[in-house]
């Protein structure tokens, strides 16, 4: 079966899973879903001007020295129908995750189709001994979504060939990978696309408080390193331990005693290539090193304060990544003959905008209702006000920030993309809590912990479907209600885990990342 094929059509289930599969089928296409937000917060602004809804600004003065009164906008004003219709394309090309993704797509496809994405995670995880085969899958599967997709694609069903080649039950292996890749979504020993994508949306939200404030896609480096290490041990022991006992000794029927994707060897020319890649990688590091390291170099601002000095190298990385994939990717594919000439190498990156297209249409309504939601102030509002209130309730920081992991997981059984989801959050969850001195960085993590924990049960996972077919490879009649009730562990124990690795970042002061610190102090009025 074409693992890329359109998935059957799963069976509808009863319990708490019927109902979020009805609720959320219930629910239109992102995009729609976008512009149906959008119709709606015109009808607010239009209500929030007739009565005067207003906060008084937290970092800006008027004039007269007084603090700066913010007062709620109509939609339907002229000047902003005017603005709607005048600034559309800038609204969409200046939508800052739009730029980053971009670019780092244009590598990060190149690296995907010359194959060195899905060659690496098989050389990874093949000859892995048996006692550290689920650390391993793991291991592999987080770093595995550097290369996006390829992940779910590519090493899943592989880890079940594996999983059976080893003597071990094949559900187990698909359970174990899917966990590491879409349950351990953010943990990454680097930052990747997923950072550059978050980071953007969040440096939308901090710009109507703080409009000089830049994004850091490495902001949350340290802390999605951590979430590795505390990640592993916690789909080791579910699977070894929970699933797997389970589960049983695997019995093939007639029709699943052998796989179609039989494991395969790595071959000479694959590891050539890999070599390559791998010193093309070092090359490129070499590189970015070179021009950060030292008096004078480009990545460094010496005129800035010190801990602003590497401000240039942080705003690189989206550039750097970019560099790194595409010349990994050309190394290994000229090594096992998928690059020919300079023309394969522009056909790939073409295709992988190609592979965008459904963003660039979701970046667009979500440009436009992120930008609204600006234009009205009402976001500014809300955040002034929610903060006023959270500190009347005089939450202590870790236990609003756990509030928030659960608020997310919770919003992810039901709106599956983390995109769509972080666009509509993060307008009134990083200002307000700016507001009670939590930085955007630490906000961001919160929200990246929730968001990975709860998207290995949820039917709408875009995935989901697709993990349901590679279990039915191997057990006939394997439903969706069986697939989420097998991942329920792992969802609840990256969810306990996260949330301790919240409060301990918290209790303990610790930097997410270069220069990103837990607290956050807005900068004093002009």
């Amino acid at each position: 079966m074409d693992p890329t094929a359109a998935p059957a059509p799963a069976p509808s289930q009863t319990g708490i899973l019927g109902w979020i599969e009805r609720v959320g089928n219930r629910l239109p296409d992102p995009v729609f879903l976008f512009l149906y937000l959008i119709g709606g917060l015109v009808g607010i602004s239009l209500i929030a001007s007739w009565f005067d809804w207003s906060a008084l600004h937290p970092t800006s003065v008027g004039d007269d020295g007084a603090p700066l009164v913010i007062a709620a906008e109509s939609l339907l004003s002229a000047a902003n129908i005017q603005r709607l219709w005048v600034e559309m394309p800038t609204t969409f090309t200046h939508f800052h995750p739009l730029g980053y993704v971009l670019v780092v797509m244009l590598g990060a496809g190149v690296a995907e189709r010359t194959g060195l994405f899905g060659t690496a995670m098989r050389a990874a995880v093949r000859n892995a001994p048996t006692l550290l085969l689920t650390p391993v899958v793991a291991l592999v599967a987080m770093m595995g979504n550097l290369a996006a997709d390829a992940a779910y694609v590519v090493l899943i069903p592989l880890a079940a060939v594996i999983y059976h080649a080893a003597g071990r039950h094949p559900i187990a292996g698909i359970a174990a990978s899917f966990a590491g890749v879409s349950g351990g979504f953010s943990a990454n020993l680097l930052p990747g696309q997923l950072d550059a994508l978050l980071f953007g949306i969040t440096q939308e939200a901090v710009e109507t408080i703080v409009p000089t404030w830049e994004a850091n896609i490495a902001g949350n480096w340290y802390f999605i390193a951590a979430m590795v290490f505390v990640s592993i041990p916690v789909i080791w022991y579910v699977t070894d331990r929970i699933i797997e006992p389970r589960l049983g000794t695997y019995v093939p029927d007639a029709d699943h005693a052998e796989d179609p994707d039989a494991d395969q060897a790595i071959t000479a020319d694959e590891s050539k290539g890999l070599r390559w890649a791998g010193l093309a990688s070092l090359a490129v590091i070499a590189l970015w090193a070179f021009f950060t390291l030292g008096p004078g170099t480009p990545l460094i601002d010496e005129a800035a304060t010190p801990e602003a000095r590497l401000s240039p190298f942080y705003r690189s990385l989206v550039a750097g990544f970019f560099v790194l994939f595409l010349a990994a990717g050309w190394a290994y594919g000229r090594a096992v003959g998928m690059v020919k000439s300079h023309r394969d190498i522009v056909k790939m990156m073409a295709g992988s905008m190609e592979d965008l297209a459904y963003y660039l249409v979701l970046a667009f309504a979500a440009a436009h209702f992120v930008a609204m939601f600006n234009w009205s102030n009402l976001g500014l509002i809300v955040a002034v006000h929610g903060a006023n209130g959270l500190e009347q309730m005089a939450l202590p920081t870790p236990i609003l920030l756990m509030l928030i992991v659960l608020f997310t997981g919770v919003t992810n059984l039901f709106v599956g993309s983390a995109s769509a989801k972080w666009a509509l959050l993060a307008p009134v969850l990083v200002p307000m809590l700016m507001l009670v001195g939590i930085s955007p960085e630490m906000t961001t993590a919160a929200y990246r912990v929730g968001d990975g924990a709860t998207n290995i049960i949820t039917p709408l996972m875009v995935y989901f479907p697709l993990i349901l077919i590679f279990c039915q490879r191997w057990v006939k009649g394997f439903g969706l209600g069986s697939l989420a009730a097998l991942m329920v562990p792992y969802s609840f124990g990256l969810m306990v885990v996260g949330l301790v690795l919240v409060g301990m970042w918290v209790a303990f002061d610790i930097p997410l990342g270069p220069g990103a610190a837990v607290e956050y102090v807005l900068p004093s009025a002009p």
